[in-house]
């Protein structure tokens, strides 16, 4: 089932035309804790029309569990969902990713709407197809690939976001420039991402989810082309998961420190974006070294990001664990890990690898080179 992507200019309208044209009997919607404060009310008049169930879960990626999924699905059972049912997602990528998964395996299948209310859940999380939860510590171990029958898009909702997690999302964003072309890639790299201009940055977003959806059309199971969208995820993801581990949350420092401890991330856990971020630099660099990618735009990309980001901080020491974590990475084949990397903005290429010492060499640059 193709999934249709609104960018919205009346929230209310699109949705009540999402939910009239999408088959349902009973209709619920999934927030978390913050969403339902923050976000519900904008479209709240309208779920009353329906007499919408509301389920709300705790937020952040920790709560993107086993335990939180079955939640889930006991409210869809006592609320009398049927196979006829309609659940909205509204909120970020973690409510989108464990909602799209509840709907998708409920009764065997159900119809979901996203909402995303992030910028990361915009133009990333909610765009797609993948669905799913964390599992055994690792990010995203079980899911599937299911459609919603809407996402509908509307920056209306970004008001109610700190500067942290719009950073988080616009990593996401830079990665579709880097993947898909140079004109869009200076745009980004030279946009105010600190003080942004929101109408500008809805124009900017429609055209991210564009590159998105192209990919994923082309290819909407990941065997190959779609393979470039991880760009910047193997490294990131070892990072992000590595600041999960750590006793005392995570370890961003520089300007944006007190930033980086939003309010969706749980003490001071790497927000996704910010480990994508960082991600970015290290898999450049080592598109530099394997795949003749052009250092000046490497070092262009990396200031960017240490100017908006920050550094984050790991030692020589926890090199093993985070290769170890890289190994984990569901794009491996075997012992392998797998990379894609860019010859040039644009030039994509899938399926490589790298040794453990060039990865070394990454997290050398990440933390000391650029």
């Amino acid at each position: 089932m193709q999934q249709r992507v609104i960018i919205s200019q009346d929230i209310e309208h699109d949705l009540a035309q999402a939910i009239a044209e999408t088959e349902h009997d009973r209709v619920f919607v999934l927030t978390d804790d913050i969403t339902q404060e923050c976000c519900l009310p904008k479209v709240a008049s309208l779920f009353a029309k329906h007499n919408a169930t509301t389920i709300t879960i705790r937020h952040d990626d920790t709560n993107k569990t086993l335990a939180t999924l079955a939640d889930v699905w006991t409210a869809l059972q006592r609320g009398g969902a049927t196979r006829h049912s309609l659940l909205v997602n509204l909120g970020g990528g973690m409510v989108t990713d464990l909602g799209g998964f509840a709907a998708t395996t409920f009764k065997r299948g159900i119809n979901f709407i996203n909402i995303p209310t992030t910028l990361l859940a915009m133009v990333d999380a909610a765009v797609g197809g993948k669905t799913g939860i964390n599992f055994g510590g690792l990010k995203n171990e079980v899911g599937a690939f299911a459609n919603a029958r809407y996402v509908i898009v509307n920056t209306c909702f970004l008001d109610t976001l700190d500067t942290a997690n719009l950073c988080s999302g616009y990593a996401e964003m830079l990665k579709h420039s880097l993947i898909s072309n140079a004109q869009m890639w200076a745009e980004h790299v030279n946009f105010d991402i600190l003080q942004p201009d929101l109408a500008e940055l809805q124009r900017m977003v429609a055209t991210s989810i564009a590159v998105k959806e192209h990919i994923v059309a082309n290819d909407p199971h990941e065997h190959g082309i779609r393979k470039a969208l991880n760009f910047g995820h193997t490294i990131g993801h070892a990072l992000e998961e590595f600041s999960m581990q750590q006793p005392g949350g995570a370890v961003v420092s520089a300007r944006l420190l007190p930033l980086a401890r939003a309010r969706t991330a749980p003490k001071n856990t790497l927000l996704h974006g910010y480990a994508v971020a960082f991600g970015l630099i290290g898999e450049l660099y080592i598109s530099a070294r394997k795949a003749g990618f052009p250092t000046a735009r490497l070092h262009q990309t990396a200031r960017f990001i240490r100017e908006n980001y920050g550094a984050v901080a790991f030692t020589c020491d926890d090199y093993p664990t985070l290769l170890n974590l890289m190994r984990h990475d569901k794009k491996n084949t075997s012992d392998t890990i797998n990379f894609t990397l860019l010859h040039d903005i644009g030039d994509i290429r899938i399926n490589q690898t790298a040794t453990d010492e060039e990865i070394r060499e990454a997290l050398d640059f990440i933390r000391e080179g650029y």
